[in-house]
């Protein structure tokens, strides 16, 4: 039953739908090779294909027929088989019951006593069995030669084919050939798309993932930052009453409060990092580090072979915590990109200081002695981190190549402006 339904659905269940041939695709690895002026007919070959059949078809039939009737009759008969290969442009099954349901009155009405197949009717059947099984699918190649054998073979019963010479064996094996070849194009076009479906899901899983991990990495390291500062906040808060004497009860009711709510803070950053931290995360021993802390990065990159100088514009001063720790890891992963992708090469960092934030730009030569592993500058995990630092500080961030061939970042990092206290002076 599960066998008739797929019969059923294939070559029964709309087998009159208008289906028109689409032109192919001109990017194939074997349509590439042709000429740039060729390209453009390049995905009408299908049609081409079936045109070139069709006449073929026509010219077998009418040389095979006019020696025994006239050119007329010769002409038409030859159009007959002709219809069901043109008809596999716009109905494809459908053009198959009409090549199988014209063979017999073809091969009666050529006169020539071929039964069941006469030469028009062989190439035109075989071009429609090719065509129709490129159009759907295996389990449709299977069932059309499946009902051509079972006609063959009935007609060879009911006229034997020693009495007409029946050539039904021989169109079986030439046509199960080509069904053949047409459904291993199949399996390997499914497969293919298949594969690409999956690595499309897995780049786009992997991209997710490295950006999660960019984030929880981020969020490691602010918590340390903030929670410094909250636990500064904290304990002053809870010694500011001691150091006024007779403080009054509104002004360390006020400190309380602030002390509570910097605790009630810090524990609630810590169960929000307890969510995000791997079970094998470790704490760091050492504080975050800083723009201060860049000269000793910048030692230890000249000491793997990478020459950078420093250059530092604008009036030098303490920036948040979060802006300085971003800061010094944009620099570093830069670097070392550098020391990855353009060995040999020298690097040069500025840093500039203005009125509303920090500027960065690390930039590189080009390598004098090419890597046997492709840049990956634009697509990698560090780049990736890079920009959500930038982008959860609400900055600007570029990164291409130069002219000379090689790379550079730059970043803006915008610093609210902090307003000064007035003078005493002004105050009076």
């Amino acid at each position: 039953m599960g066998m008739l339904s797929g019969l059923r659905t294939d070559l029964f269940h709309d087998a009159l739908a208008y289906r028109l041939l689409p032109p192919m695709s001109a990017d194939g690895p074997l349509l590439r090779r042709f000429p740039r002026r060729l390209r453009g007919y390049t995905p009408w070959t299908p049609h081409a294909f079936v045109v070139a059949s069709a006449l073929l078809t026509l010219l077998i039939g009418v040389e095979t027929t006019r020696y025994y009737t006239s050119d007329l009759f010769a002409l038409l008969v030859g159009l007959i088989p002709v219809s069901a290969i043109l008809t596999t442009l716009v109905r494809p099954v459908a053009a198959f019951w009409l090549s199988l349901a014209v063979t017999p009155f073809v091969s009666i009405l050529a006169g020539r006593g071929e039964w069941p197949w006469a030469p028009s009717t062989f190439v035109a059947h075989l071009v429609v069995l090719t065509v129709v099984a490129a159009r759907t699918r295996p389990r449709t190649a299977g069932w059309m030669w499946v009902l051509t054998a079972l006609y063959g073979l009935l007609a060879d019963a009911v006229l034997p084919a020693s009495y007409y010479g029946g050539d039904t064996v021989p169109f079986l094996f030439v046509s199960a050939l080509a069904l053949l070849v047409v459904t291993v194009r199949h399996v390997r076009r499914e497969a293919a798309r298949e594969v690409t479906a999956q690595q499309t899901v897995t780049a786009h899983e992997r991209s997710k993932r490295t950006l999660l991990e960019e984030r929880t990495t981020i969020a490691r390291e602010l918590h340390d930052v903030v929670a410094h500062h909250m636990s500064v906040v904290a304990i002053q808060a809870e010694a500011a009453p001691y150091r006024v004497e007779n403080p009054p009860p509104e002004l360390a009711q006020a400190f309380a409060t602030i002390r509570e709510n910097a605790v009630a803070a810090l524990t609630e950053l810590r169960r929000v990092l307890g969510v995000v931290r791997a079970e094998d995360y470790e704490a760091p021993d050492a504080p975050q580090p800083t723009l201060a802390d860049l000269d000793a990065l910048l030692a230890n990159v000249r000491d793997a072979g990478l020459p950078v100088e420093k250059t530092v514009t604008g009036a030098v001063r303490e920036l948040p915590g979060g802006v300085e720790l971003s800061a010094y890891r944009i620099v570093q992963e830069a670097l070392s990109n550098a020391l990855r992708h353009a060995p040999g090469s020298s690097a040069r960092v500025e840093i500039g200081y203005v009125l509303g934030g920090l500027g960065l730009r690390v930039v590189n030569g080009p390598s004098p002695t090419p890597t046997l592993v492709k840049s990956t500058h634009g697509a990698g995990h560090g780049i990736t981190g890079m920009r959500e630092r930038v982008a959860m500080l609400g900055g600007e961030m570029t990164a291409e190549p130069v002219a000379d061939g090689g790379y550079e970042v730059t970043v803006f990092l915008p610093v609210p402006a902090v307003e000064e206290p007035a003078a005493e002076g002004g105050r009076r």
